[in-house]
């Protein structure tokens, strides 16, 4: 049996504020810093009823999930509560699932995140997954000051270890540690699925989140790699599970695309590579102090992620630099579901995260290009799985 038998498809919605300022370039990054006067309330709203509207539509075309995040201070999202999100979906859905992927723990108090994630589940009846991301350097200059980077990693260790026992085990409980320390740990309510909703540790593929994901049996996802990094990650991956007797099923791998679909491939790429090139040149801008605070990172991976020029010099990063990023398939429907099923094979997941709203793409050519995707693309690749058995 192939992966694209079981393939499943995720649409991502970063909920953009997709107003550009009129300057942009007066600008060094559109994180952290980028004054919050050029957020104005009233389009922000039309915004939210227009990301409402598509998600809806997502339901309808018949994808299989909804995947929603979270971001502090930035353009780049409307998320800074994806739990808040989360049930506004909930209400204005039925049967989708949806990804929260998510809140850094490590920011976070992970007995109030335990519960409000069971809540979520129990509202939906157990349609939610979680993702958990160490959170973005920039999240550390955007939130309290007071917790170091360098010891994010230890006290993301152990929120996922509290918020593990609170669902997992029956209160109430005891948790020591470094960090966190709970005399009752006794969440209301618990998750609607047991054990537990399905989970995946968020990173970049560096070791040291690939062995977390083999410490709690999570799934793993890997975003803004360069591909050959996510494949070594995910068989790095597979190595360290079957050395602790665990068989990596290809549902516990998501990769990230971002699509644009057309008639053909020039028209796709004169019509989706604008967005494309604004989404990594104004709504990923990120100088490398705020993309790696010290101690964030070990130097290794600091070295990698600031030589990246579409990550720490995105203002001046080329088609190409995007392109060698990640994963986007930019072309006509035969172009697309040939790229996407050929990377699902290459990296044995089941699981796709793809990104059809872009920057500050209008709505009606956001609609378009989820439409497309969903009546032109998801069925080629589904009878890609055919040939290939």
């Amino acid at each position: 049996m192939s992966v694209l038998d079981e393939i499943q498809f995720y649409v991502f919605n970063h909920h953009h504020y997709a107003h550009l300022p009129p300057r942009i370039d007066d600008y060094a990054s559109s994180w952290v810093d980028l004054p919050n006067g050029e957020f104005d309330p009233e389009l922000g709203h039309e915004l939210y009823l227009r990301y409402t509207r598509e998600l809806k539509l997502v339901e309808e075309l018949g994808f299989d999930a909804i995947a929603i995040n979270e971001h502090h201070n930035t353009a780049y999202s409307m998320q800074p509560s994806p739990t808040v999100r989360a049930g506004h979906v909930i209400a204005t859905t039925d049967t989708i699932k949806i990804l929260v992927a998510g809140i850094p723990l490590n920011l976070s108090m992970p007995n109030r995140v335990a519960e409000e994630y069971a809540m979520l589940d129990v509202m939906s009846g157990g349609r939610m997954e979680f993702g958990f991301p160490l959170g973005t350097g920039m999240e550390y200059w955007s939130n309290a000051a007071q917790i170091n980077p360098t010891v994010a990693r230890q006290r993301f260790r152990e929120a996922l270890e509290v918020l593990l026992q609170a669902w997992e085990q029956p209160g109430p409980t005891s948790y020591e540690g470094e960090h966190y320390f709970y005399r009752f740990l006794n969440p209301w309510p618990r998750p609607f699925q047991r054990p537990r909703p399905p989970i995946y540790i968020v990173g970049s593929g560096s070791p040291e989140t690939v062995d977390l994901a083999v410490r709690f049996g999570a799934g793993y996802s890997v975003v803004f790699s360069p591909i050959a990094s996510q494949l070594k990650a995910f068989d790095s991956l597979r190595e360290k599970c079957a050395a602790v007797g665990r068989t990596l099923r290809p549902e516990e791998l998501l990769i990230t695309v971002i699509a644009y679909v057309a008639d053909t491939d020039e028209q796709a790429l004169r019509e989706g590579r604008p967005y494309i090139e604004r989404f990594f040149s104004w709504y990923h801008r990120v100088p490398p102090r705020y993309l790696s605070p010290p101690g964030y990172v070990s130097r290794e991976n600091f070295l990698r992620l600031a030589s990246s020029a579409a990550l720490a010099q995105a203002k001046r990063s080329t088609w190409e630099d995007m392109v060698s990023i990640g994963r986007i398939a930019c072309g006509s429907p035969d172009t697309v579901a040939e790229t996407i099923a050929g990377w699902a094979v290459e990296a044995q997941t089941s699981r796709v995260i793809v990104t059809l709203t872009i920057a500050d793409m209008p709505e009606e050519v956001a609609v378009a290009n989820t439409t497309r995707f969903a009546t032109e693309v998801i069925p080629r690749i589904r009878a890609r799985a055919g040939a290939l058995r």
